[in-house]
């Protein structure tokens, strides 16, 4: 595959180049922190305005290849928007696109098929309140039941129905899925989701009885989360975690 491409920085509008460099780094930090499925599934990204037009990874590339021109710019059925030697896969946005499509608040969509994250996905009773990371996850925790590969329209209204207005799902037998306002929050949300798989995974490997969070904790989850973040949200990390892309590989910017 040819992965000579030219820079969009010109082509496109500051906002939606942002937007691109935020996306790439997504993309590079989820290989970084092992998430990553060789090259199946997605973060999906929409460009702010009026139109219904996201951006996504060109299928075939290893997440840790994305750059920010490379980004492929589609609409909501899939179909590319500025011209791209990359292939894209309509059936992977599949799921994304319902999302996008019946949350206004999801600016992105990050979907894994981490180790940790299908093994809890598969088991029956889900995400278990045993850790500090869990409770922040079951504050807004969906779950969506197995269908098969996503590729039927007709699953989109019951998984649009299971989410609602959470930002956590889990895709039974499938894998993790967080919704965020910017690629900032999501990122956020997985990495805290994921770690609450890989713990619960440890915690029930080691054979000993749990002890669960007391449910009272849990309440306003919101608010503590404000707190530990500085009121910045996401923002708290998202800089030290691009210095960190930096010092590996700035490439992603291109």
């Amino acid at each position: 595959m040819n992965m000579n491409i030219a820079s969009l920085r010109e082509v496109v509008s500051a906002e939606e180049w942002q937007l691109r460099v935020d996306l790439a780094a997504c993309y590079r930090l989820v290989a970084l922190y092992g998430w990553s499925d060789l090259v199946f599934t997605h973060v999906s990204a929409r460009i702010p305005g009026p139109e219904h037009h996201f951006l996504i990874n060109p299928y075939g590339l290893m997440f840790d290849e994305i750059t920010a021109s490379s980004l492929v710019k589609v609409d909501q059925a899939c179909n590319k928007l500025i011209d791209s030697p990359f292939p894209v896969n309509p059936a992977g946005f599949n799921i994304h696109s319902c999302i996008h499509q019946a949350r206004d608040d999801a600016g992105c969509v990050l979907h894994t098929h981490s180790r940790a994250g299908v093994a809890v996905s598969a088991q029956k009773a889900g995400v278990l309140p045993i850790s500090q990371q869990s409770t922040f996850v079951l504050a807004s925790l969906a779950y969506h039941d197995y269908e098969g590969v996503a590729l039927r329209e007709d699953e989109k209204p019951r998984l649009q129905q299971a989410l609602g207005t959470k930002n956590f799902l889990m895709l039974r037998n499938h894998g993790l899925l967080t919704i965020g306002r910017t690629v900032q929050d999501a990122f956020l949300s997985m990495y805290t989701f994921e770690n609450t798989c890989r713990i619960q995974v440890d915690a029930l490997a080691g054979g000993g009885e749990l002890v669960y969070v007391n449910p009272k904790i849990m309440e306003g989850m919101a608010e503590v989360l404000k707190t530990v973040t500085a009121g910045q949200g996401a923002g708290i990390a998202w800089p030290a975690l691009l210095r960190r892309l930096d010092r590996i590989d700035p490439s992603y910017k291109e």
